[in-house]
């Protein structure tokens, strides 16, 4: 079989422009087919989407020679405090906090809109990757030499490898007969952009509710993002308020540290729930990010845990063509899927096991949570190792490009 490339990318969001730039540049040739059209993110306006960035993450983004030109548009979280409660009901008295002075390893994360990010990674892949907009891939056929892949506009693109980087709902994934497993949360993340009069000192705040988590999550300037999970009847009401009347709703939940507070951006509704890959390989095929883990918003790890994908798909791949070996051969592949899926499972059922702790009102579990964050918070070691973990430095093998070091 003669290749167009060496490996094909289905998705053009985040993880699949990533790991196609990490391969191009240890030397593999990569198509990334995105459905949206090239316009679809190019937009200069602020918007409020944003990502926490853990520290792994942005030494990957450094070691593909990216986070120079965005740190400047970028918010180092210092400080993560995080505790329970009620509506109007102020500080509970025990609380998680991190503060990243602790650590030698600088901030926790950073802030990061989607405009920026989106951006840089579109013109790094203008010279190095083949980027194939306003097309999605309709059709898959592996075969012992490689894969050939059906586009929407007709054409047939043979490969030695088929990347599925196509989201909670990945067609790739379901023609290779990958099945799924997860559940509906019942619940909708309102995500808005706010404005505040008193500076955040580069300070997230998690509440946990009843209903749902609410993440306070700063970014440049006196500005916040805020992750705002509620009841699916709950939000779909809220959604449907005036801006005036969304604040009114939120300033008792958000309370007034921040001082007084204004919409900055539009608003979204995303709907929540758990969905996972039960393989992340098959025949000439590799899952990456949300095509093989969809996971609840609660700790902001859903992009940081589809770069560790990333990173090890990377690295699995790069290794194996530098041995001769067959990079979409069900040996290569194995090393990849026995790397990433038990981390993958385990902390998105981690993310789960949070959201349903603390989603009950129970006087005895809330004294117990309240318990168990004023220990951790007491205890520097414990302290400690939570924060690495929020940081993505506890992965173990850790791959390379995580290490901020090239392929």
């Amino acid at each position: 079989m003669k290749h167009d490339v060496d490996v094909l990318i289905a998705g053009g969001g985040l993880n699949g422009p990533t790991l196609a730039l990490a391969l191009a540049g240890a030397g593999l040739s990569v198509a990334v087919v995105d459905p949206r059209p090239a316009t679809a993110r190019s937009g200069e306006g602020f918007d409020g989407r944003a990502y926490a960035l853990a520290l792994a993450s942005v030494r990957l983004l450094t070691a593909l020679d990216l986070w120079a030109e965005l740190a400047d548009d970028s918010q180092p979280i210092r400080q993560v405090k995080a505790s329970q409660g009620r509506p109007g009901d102020g500080a509970a008295p025990f609380f998680l906090h991190f503060d990243s002075a602790e650590t030698e390893d600088g901030p926790v994360g950073h802030m990061l809109e989607d405009r920026f990010l989106h951006r840089a990674l579109m013109a790094a892949m203008a010279d190095r990757v083949t980027h194939l907009p306003g097309i999605s891939v309709t059709g898959q056929e592996p075969g012992p030499a490689g894969v050939t892949v059906t586009l929407s506009d007709g054409r047939r693109m043979q490969a030695r490898l088929l990347v599925g980087a196509d989201g909670r709902g990945s067609g790739v994934a379901s023609r290779a007969g990958i099945r799924r497993q997860g559940w509906d949360y019942g619940q909708t993340a309102l995500v808005a952009a706010i404005d505040h009069d008193l500076p955040h000192e580069g300070i997230a705040h998690q509440y946990f509710m009843a209903t749902g988590p609410l993440a306070i999550l700063p970014l440049p300037g006196n500005r916040s993002s805020v992750v705002w999970s509620e009841t699916r009847a709950n939000a779909g009401a809220i959604a449907a308020l005036s801006d005036d009347d969304f604040l009114a709703v939120l300033r008792p939940r958000f309370g007034d540290f921040l001082g007084g507070l204004r919409r900055a951006g539009p608003r979204f509704t995303y709907p929540l729930s758990l969905s996972l890959a039960e393989r992340y390989a098959a025949p000439r095929v590799a899952l990456v990010g949300d095509a093989a883990h969809g996971v609840h918003p609660v700790a902001g790890q859903g992009l940081n845990l589809g770069l560790r994908d990333v990173a090890a798909l990377a690295e699995v791949l790069v290794e194996a063509a530098r041995r001769g070996e067959e990079i979409g051969s069900e040996l290569v592949l194995e090393r990849y899927q026995g790397w990433r899926r038990f981390d993958g499972t385990a902390l998105a059922l981690g993310m789960d096991g949070v959201n349903r702790l603390f989603g009950t009102d129970n006087a005895l579990i809330s004294a117990l949570r309240g318990a168990g964050m004023g220990i951790v918070t007491a205890l520097p070691g414990l302290r400690r190792g939570f924060m690495r973990q929020a940081a993505g430095l506890s992965v173990d093998p850790m791959p390379r490009l995580l290490a901020g070091r090239a392929l």
